[in-house]
């Protein structure tokens, strides 16, 4: 039977499930933005079962397979997989940076719309009693670039109210000389691209989840005339939604009405959230 164990580490939200005694696989993150173009992460961990009992013998196990698939609960037999370790034929654009001993993160490069998915990371061992998978997955949710010399605010806000909200600003884990709620970027340029977060000054427990922001590249000669001439990333509002469809939004929290995540109560209470305006 699986058991969920819930922990935090460093404000993260992490989920692990465990299978049998020490069999573990830990996505440090379980819903992550990305634009198209951008390079995203998936940081994984696992711990493989070593061994399993068999008629009152202790039997050893080795890992033989890693994979990881796309929309599969259980991402077994013949399931298509984005990477299989045993594979020659893996796509390029699926990078496993992990191991066979504990290390199962996962790098997707040149991100495109059908990377809208949820990933998930099994281990097999010479028997099954040591094969797992880890159903809750990573939901990657794919948003369109922004354009050079627009404008964009980041809202750093949480289910609580706050009065007077004091946030640190990261991007790219570094710390950001703003303390307001608000980070406005403006003009946007290529090096505002990364990832930004936001904690509640005194408690990293706060700590939100990545906000990718990917901004297009100096382009030479066609630079020189005015965005506005091109239409470049106009702004096009989706039916109903009431936002921009090119803006990428953190909204599995309701916060823009589309889509929600189910997550702890009181975990959600605490985390902060990031959308741009």
């Amino acid at each position: 039977m699986a058991v969920w164990d819930k922990k935090d580490s460093l404000g993260f939200c992490v989920w692990s499930v465990l299978g049998a005694v020490g069999q573990t696989v830990i996505y440090s993150f379980t819903s992550i933005c990305a634009v198209n173009g951008s390079t995203v992460t998936l940081l994984c961990s696992f711990t493989p079962l070593k061994s399993f009992n068999e008629s009152g013998r202790e039997v050893p196990l080795k890992l033989v397979r890693v994979r990881w698939c796309q929309n599969h609960e259980f991402c077994f037999v013949d399931t298509p997989s984005v990477y299989d370790s045993k594979s020659t034929n893996n796509n390029s654009r699926y990078q496993y940076l992990g191991d066979m001993k504990t290390n199962c993160t996962l790098q997707i490069r040149d991100v495109q719309e059908r990377d809208e998915a949820t990933f998930r990371f099994r281990m097999e061992a010479d028997n099954v009693a040591g094969h797992f998978t880890n159903t809750t997955g990573v939901n990657v949710r794919v948003d369109k670039k922004f354009c050079r010399s627009e404008t964009v605010t980041l809202l750093c806000t949480s289910l609580c109210t706050f009065h007077q909200l004091e946030v640190t600003w990261y991007k790219d884990g570094h710390a950001l000389s703003e303390t307001g709620p608000s980070l406005h970027l403006s003009p946007l340029t290529a090096e505002n691209s990364g990832n930004y977060t936001c904690a509640l000054k005194a408690s990293m427990n706060t700590l939100s989840e990545p906000y990718s922001l990917q901004v297009e590249a100096e382009e030479g000669w066609f630079d020189q005339f005015p965005l506005s001439d091109f239409h470049c990333c106009q702004r096009a509002e989706e039916p109903g939604s009431g936002r921009d469809s090119y803006l990428p939004v953190y909204d599995w929290l309701g916060l823009k009405g589309e889509r929600q995540e189910k997550r702890d109560t009181m975990e959600e209470s605490q985390r902060l959230i990031i959308t741009s305006h």
